[in-house]
């Protein structure tokens, strides 16, 4: 990290941060640990018969021993598949086998010398901003694809590559919810949203479209772009120095391609562009447009259908495809043994983030199974309820609260379906704002925080790349003192975007304003 000549106070406030996340023991033993916290919590809780009341559903929702014959069984029974279970365990071996053919092959180092050595550096960090931000309508796989893409894209420009895995990181994470179209996470949302709907006004009184925020997270993308390029340029990049490659990680920037690479380029291109179309059509008029689970009426649509449903294994070969090309024409690939080769020495460098995966999961289904989760979520929104807080001081509350929550509970529709039955009837009864805002209220929070909670395996995932790629000995520590900047900066500013809009009245989404509709 660079040293500043004269640092100010909030320099001096992240390098504590950054020092005592430094200080922390390995991933796999932080959550080790949290796993015998949660576990000796739910032990005090339940002999204290901690319980509360979810607004979902109105069933009293009690802190669960682990401790008990009943715990004793659920763990003997759900270890493994605790374990294999695990959501970013599989996105990650296949996606990283997937993109390792790019690296193993030297797709990737062809690329960088041939296409992306005189990128414009000053604006490098908006384009990664925006791509990581568009990336999200691939869900959590942006989060295992954008960071090193990042990376190399950084070092390609003559700058810190672990800088640009910070952009690309923040990007996915913290501009989550926006997007120019119309994704996954706005049907998720949606749906809780008019179920809660339904049960307060009445089926059929008023109807939240998927599209209902696509107005705001389409202006979003912008703001987004901007503050993170903005952040990450004219902060995070001045603090670090000049990249010196460790011994056995150098990338050759300067090296001329040979005739054959630049061959095996041309036709790894083609190979992606014919792969691109072949989706294409199959979407437009073959299968993977049709609607899951409405086959029988030939439903067509974008979101929910089998493409995004299966997006992952799509992206695996988009990647897979163009590195087995390249390889097999550059000579890198003379056989099936030297495709085997590459995957196994990809697989060897995953050894201790199995590990880790492991021990995170474990952490994380005995924090659901005891109900702590659900606990603090709903404790948390009975408090904000009880403020008694109206208008704009209402609504940023909402906001810093469910920001603060996702640090510690970093799945957002876990979350919603919890805070919906509270907020979306409170909101309309304090100031009429439409259930669609209230959903705008709550995605804003959040957001910006997904960049920086420890309690996001992503981050981790990030920082494992990271050692792998560029430095070994980088620590946690330098990832989230420089991603709490943008995270606050973002937060303040989409608040202020926010306050704007409201204040303009336009609308949010096609045909849904701000407020109620009248009657």
């Amino acid at each position: 990290m660079k040293e500043a000549a004269k640092e100010s106070k909030f320099d001096k406030f992240l390098k504590v941060i950054e020092t005592g996340c430094n200080k922390l023991p390995q991933p796999a033993i932080i959550f080790m640990f949290l796993f015998l916290i949660t576990a000796v919590l739910s032990l005090i809780m339940s002999w204290f018969h901690v319980a509360v009341v979810n607004p979902a559903s109105g069933a009293e929702v009690v802190v669960r021993n682990f401790f008990s014959v009943e715990g004793l069984y659920w763990f003997l029974a759900n270890m493994i598949t605790n374990f294999t279970s695990f959501p970013p365990l599989g996105l990650v071996l296949v996606m990283t086998v997937a993109v390792g053919f790019c690296e193993e092959s030297g797709l990737i180092e062809t690329l960088l010398n041939e296409k992306m050595k005189h990128i414009l550096p000053a604006l490098l960090p908006y384009v990664v901003a925006f791509i990581g931000i568009m990336g999200n309508m691939a869900s959590d796989t942006a989060v295992i694809i954008i960071p090193p893409i990042a990376g190399l894209l950084y070092l390609a420009a003559g700058k810190h590559p672990v800088a640009g895995m910070i952009c690309g990181y923040a990007a996915v994470q913290a501009g989550f919810s926006a997007n120019l179209m119309v994704a996954g996470t706005d049907g998720l949302l949606q749906s809780i949203t008019q179920g809660v709907v339904d049960n307060f006004l009445g089926e059929g009184v008023l109807t939240v479209d998927i599209t209902c925020n696509w107005y705001f997270m389409a202006a979003s993308t912008f703001l987004c772009t901007a503050v993170i390029g903005f952040v990450c340029n004219h902060f995070v990049d001045k603090r670090f120095d000049t990249y010196v490659p460790v011994e056995g990680m150098e990338i050759k920037r300067e090296r001329q391609a040979t005739p054959a690479e630049k061959k095996a380029l041309l036709w790894a291109g083609i190979s992606m562009q014919i792969f691109l179309v072949l989706i294409v059509v199959l979407t437009i008029w073959g299968p993977l447009g049709v609607v899951v689970g409405k086959e029988e009426e030939g439903a067509r649509a974008f979101v929910g259908s089998y493409l995004l449903k299966n997006l992952v294994t799509i992206l695996v070969f988009f990647f897979a495809v163009p590195g087995i090309v390249y390889g097999a024409i550059a000579g890198k690939f003379k056989s099936l043994n030297d495709i085997y080769g590459a995957m196994v020495k990809i697989m060897g460098r995953l050894s201790g983030y199995l590990v880790f995966c492991f021990f995170c999961a474990q952490f994380q289904k005995v924090f659901s199974w005891t109900n702590i989760d659900q606990l603090l979520a709903i404790n948390g929104a009975n408090f904000l309820n009880a403020t008694g807080f109206t208008g704009y001081g209402m609504i940023i509350t909402f906001i810093i609260f469910s920001s603060l929550i996702n640090i510690f509970i970093t799945s957002a529709s876990a979350k919603w379906a919890i805070f919906a039955p509270v907020f979306i009837p409170m909101m309309i009864l304090a100031g009429n704002y439409h259930p669609a805002m209230t959903q705008i209220f709550y995605r804003l929070g959040d957001s910006a925080t997904n960049c920086f909670t420890p309690f996001s395996p992503y981050l981790w995932v990030t920082l494992k790349a990271a050692q792998d790629m560029y430095d070994p000995k980088l620590k946690l520590g330098t990832l989230v003192s420089n991603l709490i900047p943008i995270s606050v900066v973002l937060t303040v500013l989409w608040i202020i975007f926010l306050v704007i809009w409201m204040m303009l009245g336009i609308p949010i989404g096609p045909g849904v304003t701000v407020f109620m509709p009248a009657g």
